[in-house]
Parts: C-alpha cells; sequence; structure tokens
C-alpha cells in the first residue's frame, strides 16, 4: 500500500508523513502541545493524528527525561520543504544545536516521508535511526500497528531490540 496518494482530478496530491516530536528543556509537555498546533497550522499540512505522549530517558545524552509524540500528517510540501518548515518550528522554541544530542526546548523530525527513500546531505529518510529507538517505535506503532519502513520492513518487528530503552506512557 502506497502512502502518497495521486492527484485527484482538482490536480491535488499530498503525501502521509509521520514527524517525531521530543523536548526535555523548558516545559516539554506544553512544547510538544504546541508543535501539534503549530502542525495544523503548517500551510500544505493537516495534521491527522497524534500519538499519546511518552516520558523516554535520554539516550547517548544527558539531562532530564523527554517528552516523546508522534504526528501524522498529509502533505502537500515536498519533503525538503517540510524539513525546512519543522526547523522553523524549532527555532521559534528557542531550538538551539550545541552539540550532537543536546538537551532540547523541541525537535522535530521527519520519520517518513510517504514510501519515499531519501538520502542526501541535508535529509535522510526514513530517519536514520527510526528501528533504534523506542521513543519513536512505539508512538509511531501507536499510529500505525502495521507500518512498514522503506528499506528495512515491518516496524513492529524492531520492538525487541529496543526493550531495555525506558518508555512510559503519559
Amino acid at each position: 500500500m502506497s502512502i502518497t496518494a495521486k492527484p485527484d482530478e482538482g490536480g491535488f496530491a499530498f503525501t502521509i508523513a509521520y514527524i517525531g516530536i521530543g523536548a526535555n528543556l523548558g516545559d516539554a509537555r506544553a512544547n510538544v502541545a504546541d508543535a501539534f498546533e503549530r502542525l495544523q497550522k503548517l500551510p500544505g499540512c493537516t495534521l491527522m493524528a497524534t500519538s499519546s505522549l511518552y516520558r523516554t530517558a535520554p539516550i547517548d545524552s544527558s539531562g532530564d527525561d523527554y517528552i516523546n509524540a508522534v504526528a501524522r500528517i498529509a502533505t502537500t510540501l515536498g519533503a525538503p520543504a517540510l524539513l525546512a518548515a519543522l526547523h522553523g518550528i524549532e527555532q521559534a522554541h528557542g531550538r538551539e544545536r550545541p552539540y550532537r544530542n543536546a538537551p532540547r526546548t523541541l525537535d522535530l523530525d521527519l520519520l517518513l516521508y510517504g514510501d519515499a527513500v531519501i538520502d542526501t546531505p541535508d535529509l535522510v529518510v526514513p530517519h536514520p535511526r527510526i528501528t533504534e529507538r523506542a521513543f519513536v517505535l512505539v508512538p509511531l506503532l501507536e499510529l500505525a500497528p502495521a507500518i512498514h519502513v522503506p528499506g528495512f520492513g515491518a516496524a513492529q518487528d524492531y520492538l525487541a531490540a529496543v526493550a531495555d530503552q525506558g518508555i512510559a506512557p503519559l
């Protein structure tokens, strides 16, 4: 099943994309909620569904626990334009990138973009660690239990490998 729709008679086509959302600085829960609102208002995007919120410990980092979720959107934006829009939402929340895996006020990752496989210097889809992180897989599978990750297969097949990563629904 393709998750990229063909144009209808009016020429409208859209792609289903999944966005990973996380925060652990400031009011992380409020920042994630605001990200949902901003995704709904983003031109060329429709927020279709959001997962529950989850609390997770930092991985390869330190600091407070994260609040994580995944959103499913329908978008007419191309993948690079969508990524740029996601970065704009992060910047509106004061996102800084002082070093890899630094604590953050808001992190938005383009996890999946239809069934596309993209590998450019600025964008890799599916997200390179999508099958390695419970904080991505658990909320993603909540929204789409039978989803397949292009180039990897069924997302559910990777849950056992991340079972030791602490994740708790809020």
